[in-house]
């Protein structure tokens, strides 16, 4: 939508919302997801891959201050999501934050929003179904099949629960939460038990001195903290899942706010205590990036099947956040469409009311990714890994520049905020903005992975800008038909 037609759109009274919604990518969407759903949801974006198996590497580089980053990152991850919260709140989309680009950084902002989070899911999807195989092939049942068909087979899978509905998503996330969250809980419960026992772990006894005895709390320096910051980033995504899944459940009011305020004891007790826990078990260098450090402790003790248990969970999380990937670009791709800037294949839905277009162009990437697999499964997640990082760092500043709109033009008296707000604008928006810019300037200092990654920019922008000049005239008539719709 052009910015004139954006401006009378706001300008315009909403009597008829109800009939009319503001953007038209959220008409035919069904609201089945119910409140447990949309906080499994919250829970299931908040643990992943980058807890049960990243964390081993990232302690092994950065030692016992991982859970500093951890804590630090998780603190602005919540600041993204409280700012996504409020603008749900004034107007639920499941266009989400592209749909609050729309209106408040016009069609360009919205078109770089969209196509960044696509670039994110679409890539992470690819190193999801390469880790899902990687996984599978601990198992000496699958040692057999070839990378490439596991990733292949995961994606079938996955796919097939997003196109039946809506519900069935809502009901996989649940249970894939549940797994995640009960692994969680009985391995602090076992960790706590050590402690205060004293029970040895590989021959050590835990406590403080396992820190202090290995280097203290950065026994590298902070560099290696500072560059572990990026793949903390990565850990945090989908937590903006819960904008988008908002658009989809009956009574957001409610149900968000709830979600988004429960996040913050999420990160504090998951992440920071299972990193806390961790490094008091054993030294930093005992942890590897090649083993979940759950499966190292659990190893070193004499527990027998560990590892099976453990790489079922992480496999469970590649699956959960495959599926959430699926979901939530189904979603914003037909939001882009209906605006004129995606495939307009990609605003189609099924009889379930479930955006099938935009969900099949995702897989088709994945299967790109498949590819990939098949010809280098040995680099295929380390290479998807890092393109998925600027996307998701990308999405999180533009939610803020859009927040930090919406506060404006709430001041003027153009819209009305809702009593669910983000604490301490605009200083909140501008401190997190220019913290995920410097996670971004700082990742130059690592020449093997973050200066390549940096390189990737001006492609990826250089792409954006021809992208837009071919699809332009398709977005201002689209924008015009919308106009013509509200006006009527």
């Amino acid at each position: 939508m052009s910015k004139d037609a954006v401006n009378t759109a706001v300008a315009a009274p909403r009597t008829d919302a109800a009939s009319m919604p503001a953007d038209a990518g959220d008409a035919g969407y069904s609201k089945d997801l119910k409140a447990r759903h949309v906080n499994m949801i919250a829970i299931g974006g908040a643990i992943g891959t980058g807890l049960f198996l990243g964390a081993g590497g990232r302690l092994h580089n950065a030692g016992p201050a991982l859970a500093i980053a951890y804590l630090i990152c998780g603190i602005f991850a919540f600041f993204v999501v409280r700012a996504l919260g409020e603008l749900v709140l004034y107007r639920p989309s499941s266009g989400s934050f592209v749909s609050y680009a729309r209106e408040f950084l016009g069609e360009k902002g919205a078109y770089v929003a969209g196509w960044m989070y696509f670039l994110n899911w679409s890539t992470t999807g690819i190193a999801d179904i390469t880790a899902i195989a990687l996984y599978t092939h601990y198992w000496s049942m699958f040692t057999d099949i070839p990378q490439w068909v596991l990733a292949l087979a995961a994606l079938a899978v996955v796919l097939a629960v997003n196109l039946i509905s809506v519900k069935i998503f809502g009901e996989m996330e649940f249970w894939f939460a549940i797994i995640k969250v009960a692994t969680l809980v009985a391995f602090m419960f076992v960790g706590i038990f050590l402690l205060a026992t004293q029970h040895k772990v590989g021959g050590q006894t835990p406590g403080l001195d396992v820190i202090t005895d290995n280097g203290g709390v950065f026994p590298h320096g902070l560099m290696p903290v500072v560059l572990v910051m990026q793949g903390v980033i990565f850990a945090y995504a989908a937590l903006e899942l819960v904008g988008v899944a908002a658009g989809e459940t009956a009574e957001p009011e409610k149900v968000v706010p709830r979600a988004v305020n429960s996040i913050m004891w999420r990160v504090g007790l998951f992440y920071v205590g299972s990193v806390v826990l961790l490094a008091l078990l054993l030294p930093g260098s005992v942890y590897s990036a090649d083993e979940s450090p759950f499966v190292t402790v659990l190893s070193k003790i004499g527990v027998e099947g560990a590892g099976d248990v453990m790489n079922l969970v992480v496999l469970t999380a590649a699956m959960s956040s495959l599926n959430s990937g699926l979901y939530s670009t189904g979603r914003i791709l037909r939001s882009m469409a209906m605006a004129g800037s995606a495939p307009r294949f990609t605003a189609r839905m099924n009889r379930s009311q479930v955006p099938y277009g935009g969900i099949l162009l995702t897989c088709a990437v994945c299967v790109l990714g498949v590819g990939l697999n098949y010809l280098m499964p040995s680099q295929a997640f380390e290479i998807v890994l890092n393109v998925a990082s600027l996307g998701i760092i990308s999405t999180w500043v533009i939610i803020m520049v859009c927040h930090l709109v919406f506060v404006r033009r709430a001041k003027a008296g153009l819209v009305t905020r809702p009593s669910f707000r983000l604490p301490g604008s605009p200083v909140t928006e501008i401190v997190t903005i220019t913290f995920l810019l410097s996670v971004l300037a700082l990742m130059w200092n690592d020449p093997e992975v973050g200066r390549k990654t940096l390189l990737l920019i001006p492609v990826i922008a250089l792409m954006l800008i021809g992208g837009w000049f071919a699809i332009r005239r398709r977005v201002a008539k689209a924008g015009d038909r919308e106009l013509a719709d509200l006006t009527k």
